[in-house]
């Protein structure tokens, strides 16, 4: 075959993919997405460096393709799960209103405005959300003021919920397993009596709980409500799922009918429900007859908790002790959760929707969980405005061609307090250690495992620099990270001082997107909020930083 046939080949062999998700029924959607796992818990990521069995997971990779570069926008629960649901970076919302502590968050103004769920609506879905939430809620409280510990009204609806995100059914929890308050709101109505006082093994948070609450049912709650939602679908009405689980964040509880199931101990116990989670949703749907049809897609909102393990109360590194046996929950991956590297960011998205998407497939194109909208948009033929999405990029031509050139070029991320930008293989950190806070006066370290420490990291960047540092500093050497992933995929190399001028072009990528309200083509828009690149002020950084820079 000579060089212009086979071109012409490709050309129509994309052309017909393209065909068959365009011509075809739009497809029943589940996103599956996991809490705290790393991209090492999955045994087809992690390898002989897993000690976990997954077959349910990897069975899913067996039928459909397995990313190897997908990422989340943040190293943290909440800005991940904003930025899935409207396709916008996380950053650009203003601060959460109504805020009270862990599960009492309060809604961030304008989340709701463009989501999944409304965006599948408009294709004619049915749309369902079960498991944790974090996205905010504006509760009814008794005294007008902003919800907490001891005033909400549990026996009135939430006001802002699932229901005004464009939900038709949802059953959640309002924050992770272990934020009060332990109580579950089924399309925005509070279940049972919210009566008692509870806490969990992890942190003792100890809140407002319904009184038959308990830690290790919840996972099991949550895939018995999908199979609920599951069952009452049919093949005339298409749906979508977002199942959000639990797990493995802390607290480590698996059911009980999980407890010894690993040879790891009961992480790995909790790891192998989660897969057992994929189990009961694929069989619902083949019960159902819809599972021919249906996209389902898995992953995790970032990296492991460092703090997690086998000990049932966090305990800040007791992660090294599962890697001494041999399990690598960050797999090939420098950090974990909270952090800048890849560890914290790199997450597993593996997708199968039979006859459309090639069997044990892999894809090596750069995707972010924050691209779902555009791609299930492109997907169903829905036409998105042009304030919807505004970071969003669809990767429906990997789903059809995994070995396809991808569309996304650059990807911003953050950790729980630094920028993080990919451009290629090219990887910026604006923070000189793991991107973490400092730790304060009479506290453990906050650095959660990541290395070096912050006053570590930012003890030797000073040292580097020879005279005192202003803002227009903090965003070159030595007070960024540059790390080539193609050659140094562990980022042990920072190589910003061999290459300013690679710092400079990524640092005014990011200012870019930023000042234009989007990254992706289409009329500018604003932030919710002023962003800076790097915040000198912030009270995060250690003591002894923010007194050496040169900063009003």
């Amino acid at each position: 075959m000579n060089t212009l046939l086979t071109i012409l080949f490709i050309t129509a062999f994309l052309s017909c993919n393209a065909i068959v998700f365009a011509s075809g029924d739009p497809p029943n959607i589940v996103f599956i997405l996991a809490d705290d796992l790393g991209i090492g818990d999955v045994n087809c990521y992690g390898g002989d460096r897993c000690l976990i069995d997954t077959p349910n997971i990897d069975s899913l990779a067996a039928g459909g393709v397995r990313f190897t570069d997908a990422h989340v926008n943040a190293s943290v629960c909440a800005p991940t799960r904003r930025a899935i649901m409207t396709g916008r970076y996380p950053w650009r919302f203003s601060p959460a209103v109504n805020n009270g502590p862990w599960g009492f968050v309060g809604p961030r103004p304008g989340t709701e405005d463009s989501t999944l769920a409304t965006v599948l609506n408009k294709a004619g879905y049915r749309t369902g959300y079960v498991g944790k939430w974090h996205l905010g809620t504006t509760m009814e409280t008794l005294d007008g003021k902003a919800q907490g510990l001891t005033n909400v009204d549990f026996t009135r609806p939430l006001k802002h919920g699932p229901v005004q995100f464009g939900f038709d059914e949802s059953f959640i929890l309002p924050g992770s397993l272990d934020m009060y308050p332990y109580a579950f709101a089924h399309n925005n109505i509070w279940q049972g009596e919210v009566t008692a006082q509870k806490g969990w093994s992890a942190f003792n948070r100890v809140g407002p709980a319904e009184k038959d609450f308990e830690d290790h049912k919840v996972l099991e709650t949550f895939y018995t409500q999908a199979e609920k939602f599951i069952r009452l679908q049919n093949a005339e009405e298409p749906f979508f799922l977002f199942l959000a689980l639990t797990a493995p964040h802390t607290p480590t509880s698996p059911g009980v009918k999980w407890r010894g199931k690993s040879n790891l101990g009961v992480y790995g116990d909790f790891v192998m429900e989660v897969d057992h989670s994929v189990e009961r949703v694929m069989l619902a749907l083949q019960e159902k007859g819809l599972h021919e049809n249906t996209l389902v897609l898995f992953s995790s909102d970032h990296g492991a908790a460092s703090y997690a393990g086998n000990i049932l109360k966090a305990t800040p590194g007791q992660i090294q002790l599962l890697e001494a046996k041999g399990h690598y929950p960050s797999g090939p991956h420098r950090g974990y959760k909270f952090s800048v590297y890849e560890g914290g960011l790199r997450v597993p998205l593996i997708a199968r929707w039979p006859g459309k998407i090639p069997q044990a497939t892999t894809c090596d194109a750069m995707v972010g969980l924050n691209d779902l909208m555009a791609t299930f948009a492109e997907l169903t033929n829905t036409e998105l405005e042009d304030h919807e999405a505004p970071d969003s990029i669809s990767f429906a031509k990997q789903l059809a061609n995994p070995k396809s050139v991808g569309t996304r070029r650059n990807l911003i991320m953050q950790s729980v307090m630094s920028f993080v930008v990919r451009d290629g293989n090219w990887k910026l950190c604006l923070c000189p250690g793991a991107g973490t806070p400092a730790r304060r006066q009479g506290t453990q370290d906050n650095s959660q495992g990541n290395v070096p420490t912050p006053e570590d990291a930012w003890k030797r960047a000073l040292s580097q620099f020879p005279k005192v540092p202003n803002e227009g500093d903090l965003v070159k050497a030595p007070f960024v990270q540059l790390f080539d992933l193609a050659k140094d995929p562990h980022e042990d190399h920072n190589v910003a001082a061999e290459h300013p001028d690679q710092v400079s072009v990524m640092v005014a990528l990011l200012r870019r997107q930023v000042e234009r309200g989007r990254s992706t083509p289409g009329p500018e828009l604003k932030n919710d909020r002023n962003v800076k690149l790097v915040n000198a002020n912030d009270k995060r950084l250690p003591a002894f930083v923010r007194e050496r820079l040169d900063v009003k």
